[in-house]
């Protein structure tokens, strides 16, 4: 029996707002329109896969 190791291949990522410098959590692929919290800039956007990030990233988490 051959056994198949699977990586998640998925994170979540540290982002920070360029409008107000609020920091937030995004998942890497996400699946729907992520907007700032406090001034609702849009921070990512789907594309199928990866979403397309609108900001810097400041830190990965695996």
């Amino acid at each position: 029996m051959v056994r198949q190791s699977r990586q998640n291949r998925s994170r979540f990522v540290k982002v920070k707002c360029p409008d107000c410098e609020n920091e937030q959590v995004v998942f890497e692929k996400a699946s729907s329109v992520v907007s700032c919290v406090v001034c609702s800039k849009v921070l990512a956007t789907p594309t199928g896969g990866k979403a397309t990030l609108q900001t810097d990233v400041i830190e990965t988490f695996e």
